[in-house]
């Protein structure tokens, strides 16, 4: 997975949660070269910035259970795709998030 160029100052609110995608598969398991139109966008990431939670019906916050660090997998689909400085990012609510590796 690659790294952040440098520490990346965003700050997301509420449940929104900051990924890094991880690097898409170069090789298929037969070790066959796929071009770069051929690969799929992975579905798997590391988390760089957290928002602060959510805010529940009777005004108490609830924090979100992912940290910046953690490997999550995600919906296809999710979230907004941002760009800041050199880093590619991800940008989608904590609910997007299927699992923690």
């Amino acid at each position: 997975m690659a790294k952040p160029s440098a520490k990346i100052n965003i700050a997301p609110l509420g449940d929104r949660v900051v990924l890094k995608r991880a690097e898409a598969e170069s090789t298929t398991a037969g070790g066959i070269v796929l071009p770069d139109a051929a690969k799929d966008k992975p579905q798997r990431g590391e988390v760089v910035a957290v928002g602060d939670g959510h805010v529940k019906d009777d005004g108490t916050k609830v924090p979100l259970t992912v940290k910046e660090g953690d490997t999550v997998i995600f919906s296809s689909y999710a979230g907004d795709e941002i760009k800041i400085g050199d880093d590619e990012l991800l940008l989608l609510r904590e609910s997007d998030i299927l699992a923690t590796c």
